[in-house]
């Protein structure tokens, strides 16, 4: 979707760096090196980086952009738990069209890949 997104906007989005490989660069995004920060803590479930990833963003950015950052999180935790456990699969369209992106991201290393059959 932010790969659409982007092309909609007519702008550039490298998709490495959802996967933090380029953390450094912040995506040209306002507070992208926070942000993916952030979110990787979130993701990793890491209560120690989640606090100190936290308190970065809050610092340079506010405490409204934590605020809206960790509703987003929020937001696709679950949408993603919902999906794995309903047992949601990928539509054939959507198995072509995400292809690339998946190739490019590895995501058949995560293990909702796997029940989806789209797994390494």
């Amino acid at each position: 979707m932010l790969s659409l997104s982007m092309k909609v906007k007519d702008q550039a989005v490298d998709l490495q760096l959802i996967n933090g490989e380029l953390c450094e660069a912040g995506g040209g995004v306002k507070f992208g090196n926070e942000l993916m920060k952030f979110a990787e803590a979130v993701a990793s479930r890491d209560a120690s980086a989640l606090m100190l990833s936290r308190d970065r963003l809050r610092e340079v950015a506010g405490a409204d952009v934590v605020v809206d950052a960790a509703a987003v999180a929020a937001n696709f935790q679950r949408m993603v738990r919902i999906a794995d456990s309903t047992g949601i699969p990928l539509d054939e369209s959507n198995v072509a069209f995400t292809a690339d992106i998946r190739e490019r991201l590895d995501l058949g290393r995560f293990q909702s890949a796997h029940n989806s059959g789209l797994g390494n």
